[in-house]
């Protein structure tokens, strides 16, 4: 057998394991499938945000972009470092509130925050919208990750259906514990496979760091710089403040920070969380290597750059073992994404347009039964081809960030826009987002004799300008006024 793919079978079965085991001594009540019952720790709560975070985008979609597009990939390792200097003051004072009204999910607190169960139910469908994309990324990573490592042996379409298996068994067996459990192991692996193959492969292929840089820029001159138009100076600052503000949006990483002990445990990840983001300067040096040493890749080919790489200088155990941590990747948030989109339609969807004062038992047994079937239209999706992993992650940011401006401005005692104003807020920016999406436009094509500091913006950055002009008109002309006295007669 392929040892390559007897060290990623080994992966699979650990990860099913350990996702099974750790429901053992736990109802699954509403609260502990989704939540943890609240009871994480710093170290629970740090390798469950890093497991949603450090995903196969990070893994293949990181190096790949450092492969075929150079210098660019840098807002990859800057949207991260800011987005954790801003939880240090956003996310406990979410905590704070998700605490008092035992919120379980994103929804709920766009919910209680402006008293609106329609805005709920449009915040709930938008998360749903943009974390399908993110799903789907996962698989398509997954799939690479274990045909590539097989030799073709098991193909993609064969490993994202028993990928699917895999998730949908634990996530409705254990729910986010079963997440955290597997992220243990993840974060282990991901990081040894990172630091190993980004010291490495520079010294061994190439003589060192240096010595790689300076080939790569005789080679490809300007690769390691912004071009002047396209992924310009614009477009690489738009698409870093983008994804910044996008980066606790994302429904399964906003509710993950409701399973912690106290607001403490993020003041303590604040801190910590810069530093794994160095991991990713491993990865980008990996991706940097093979351009060399692997040339010809092209297109959605870029995102096997690590693994032909690998397979190149190591051979089939290394391989096998870079797989394995590369399945880990795919297989923690997307059992996070499953689980937060499935207790979305359940009990922000469902439970709101179907029926009212459903019990929480009723909705944890829809939300998993549900699992199964949001698992089956993400591998429909992911069958059926698409983007680069680091496109496809793009995407649904335009999509997920559009929520930022609403939640910013309800953390206030009384939020500062009015519940029809943060409702017409989001449904301009994701029109926005559509109409540019399906038609292709962008700034370039709309304006192309206006300068490259606006026609690169990042079209998400565009549709949030809207969606804040929106949001502040409408808030402004529903907002409750003080009567004027009357003039006495």
């Amino acid at each position: 057998m392929n040892p390559a793919l007897l060290l990623i079978a080994a992966s699979f079965a650990i990860a099913l394991a350990l996702g099974i085991r750790a429901r053992r001594g736990h109802p699954m009540t509403l609260e502990q499938w989704s939540v943890g019952g609240r009871g994480f720790g710093t170290i629970f709560v740090f390798v469950l945000m890093a497991g949603e975070i450090y995903t196969t985008f990070t893994f293949l979609g990181g190096s790949g972009w450092a492969y075929g597009k150079g210098a660019p990939a840098f807002y990859i390792l800057c949207y991260g470092t800011l987005a954790y200097g801003m939880s240090y003051f956003l996310l406990p004072v979410v905590w704070r509130y998700a605490n008092a009204h035992a919120l379980v999910s994103q929804a709920d607190f766009f919910v209680r925050k402006y008293g609106s169960e329609s805005l709920g139910i449009v915040v709930s469908l938008v998360s749903v919208a943009a974390m399908i994309p993110y799903l789907v990324l996962q698989l398509k990573g997954l799939g690479i990750i274990v045909s590539e490592a097989s030799a073709g042996a098991i193909s993609s379409t064969e490993a994202v259906w028993a990928g699917s298996l895999v998730l949908v068994t634990y996530v409705v067996v254990s729910g986010v514990r079963g997440s955290a459990w597997t992220a243990v192991l993840k974060d282990i692996m991901i990081l040894g496979v990172a630091l190993v193959l980004g010291t490495y492969l520079p010294a061994h292929l190439h003589g060192g760091f240096d010595q790689m840089f300076a080939q790569i820029d005789r080679a490809h001159p300007g690769f390691l710089t912004l071009p002047r138009t396209g992924m310009s100076p614009a477009w690489f600052i738009s698409t870093v403040v983008l994804t910044t503000l996008g980066f606790y949006m994302w429904p399964h990483t906003f509710g993950s920070c409701y399973t912690a002990r106290n607001e403490n445990v993020f003041r303590r990840n604040a801190v910590l969380m810069p530093l794994y983001q160095l991991v990713l300067l491993f990865v980008f040096f990996t991706g940097f290597a093979a351009l060399l040493e692997v040339p010809g890749l092209t297109g959605t080919s870029v995102d096997l750059s690590l693994l032909r790489v690998t397979d190149h200088a190591f051979g089939p155990w290394m391989l096998g073992v870079v797989g394995a941590a590369g399945l880990l990747t795919a297989l923690v948030p997307g059992s996070m994404l499953l689980m937060s989109a499935c207790t979305i339609l359940s009990k922000n969807v469902y439970a709101k347009l179907v029926r009212r004062d459903v019990p929480d038992s009723q909705v944890t047994g829809l939300a998993r039964a549900l699992v199964p079937v949001v698992a089956l239209v993400s591998v429909v999706l992911t069958l059926r081809g698409g983007s680069t992993l680091v496109l496809l992650l793009l995407a649904a940011y335009n999509v997920v960030t559009q929520l930022f401006p609403a939640l910013v401005l309800s953390l206030p005692n009384r939020p500062i826009a009015t519940r029809q104003g943060a409702m017409a807020g989001i449904l301009a920016g994701e029109a926005t987002v559509v109409a540019l999406t399906l038609t292709g436009a962008t700034m370039g094509s709309l304006f192309p004799s206006w300068p490259a500091v606006i026609t690169d913006l990042n079209v998400g950055i565009v549709a949030m300008v809207v969606n804040v002009a929106v949001l502040l008109a409408v808030s402004w002309a529903t907002a409750r006024r003080p009567r004027s006295p009357q003039t006495a007669l």
